[in-house]
């Protein structure tokens, strides 16, 4: 336990012990549920307190002490987790489900949109109820229940169709789900001689890191090859708890990759991001995707230009190790999946030329097969038998040499 979360516990919690601090069960009863609960933590502005009012059925307020200790003391993490009222506002394209996931629904629990994977809900409960969440009309509302008798239709449909070899786990978050349940859970799936491998998406390691214990890594291991998304969106996050999580997860082996969403005030400057990216690295988890804010009614206030997102992803390229740069995905409306957008460093052509713009703004010219002519391509392949490198055996090889002086710097740098 860090300072923040020993100063936080004396405060707010002061008969829990140090014990029950580490207790992911205790951490998931006590979790800060409604107004009453946060309005004992935090002091609550005008616009909280007439959100939580008005908050009705919609997606509930809900997160543990531990992530409570670190939205209290202090950053932008306040907006991902309490309501305001800007969630009441309906902006144009904007909907229920934004990623057409009712369409995709074959069996109770399952949805099937790419044609080799599925993905798994498999219960409908976080230890945190993030705001933006895409899929608010599900979670917190007793849809999935973590019951294996729930899960038998999804089992069935999945040995039914031997083109599905990933299985995504979702939800709400599959880490919720007791030791045995989640073995069950993976024991069957790893029975289905074409699921190859499996995935889990969640944010535990980030709002309950006390879940993720020697027990629980021990028991995941079984079941290689599988893979861990975690859901991170701010450095302030990336405490030394839950660090301590994701070096579990990968000593146990598994994989992982950080899902970071774009979000306005939140992560949306290069220096947070990079932050961002850094850390996650440093805590073993590869920066995957850099999700667009799904378009969920209420989501405009967190909802960034796309354009704020291919700009981050140049801030990153040739500024960091590649591996901290993420993809930036937008999930398409209506089921179409996620679809990268990124920055074009193609930006013209000179002739049978591609020039190409690097991280600095430099300029280079790269000779393009694509844009040869066929008697270039065999001239420039019986030459390369005479290039250092080139044989007559690899005519693709083509000399970069200039033939002439030009404006723009022919080659290119290594990174």
């Amino acid at each position: 336990m860090d300072g923040i979360s020993r100063v936080f516990k004396r405060r707010f919690f002061p008969a829990a012990t140090t014990r029950d601090w580490r207790d992911w069960r205790w951490q998931l009863k006590h979790r800060l549920r409604d107004r009453e609960g946060l309005a004992a933590v935090f002091e609550l502005t005008a616009d909280e307190e007439a959100a939580l009012a008005r908050l009705g059925d919609r997606l509930p307020v809900g997160l543990s002490p531990y992530y409570a200790s670190r939205v209290a003391s202090g950053g932008p993490l306040r907006a991902t987790v309490i309501p305001a009222t800007a969630e009441f506002v309906h902006a144009p394209g904007e909907y229920t489900d934004p990623l057409g996931e009712d369409a995709h629904h074959p069996v109770p629990g399952l949805i099937h949109t790419y044609p080799d994977k599925v993905l798994f809900l498999v219960t409908d409960f976080c230890a945190t109820y993030c705001r933006y969440c895409m899929r608010s009309r599900l979670v917190g509302q007793g849809t999935f229940l973590p019951d294996p008798r729930m899960w038998e239709e999804a089992f069935a449909y999945i040995q039914a169709h031997p083109e599905v070899r990933d299985v995504l786990l979702s939800g709400g978050d599959p880490l919720i789900l007791a030791d045995d349940r989640l073995d069950y859970l993976l024991r069957r799936l790893k029975a289905i001689p074409h699921v190859e491998f499996i995935r889990i998406g969640t944010k535990v390691p980030m709002v309950l890191p006390q879940r993720i214990t020697p027990a629980l890594c021990r028991m995941l291991k079984k079941y290689h090859p599988l893979f861990m998304s975690i859901h991170i969106i701010h450095p302030d996050e990336l405490a030394p708890e839950a660090v301590a999580a994701c070096e579990r997860l990968a000593d146990a082996g598994i994989p992982l990759g950080g899902q970071m969403v774009l979000l306005r005030g939140v992560n949306d400057t290069p220096e947070v991001m990079r932050t961002l990216v850094h850390a996650q690295l440093r805590a073993r988890v590869k920066p995957y995707y850099l999700h667009q804010c799904d378009a969920i009614i209420g989501s405009m206030h967190f909802r960034t230009p796309v354009q704020t997102g291919v700009d981050l992803l140049r801030s990153l390229h040739g500024h960091t190790t590649g591996y901290a740069v993420p993809m930036y995905m937008i999930d398409a409306p209506g089921g179409g999946g996620k679809v990268p957008v990124s920055p074009d460093y193609r930006v013209g052509s000179i002739g049978e030329d591609l020039v190409l713009e690097n991280y600095a703004g430099k300029k280079y010219r790269y000779r393009d097969p694509g844009l040869m002519g066929k008697q270039a391509v065999q001239t420039a392949g019986r030459a390369s038998t005479n290039t250092p490198g080139g044989t007559a055996a690899s005519p693709s090889i083509i000399s970069s040499a200039p033939t002439g002086p030009h404006p723009i710097a022919r080659g290119g740098a290594t990174g």
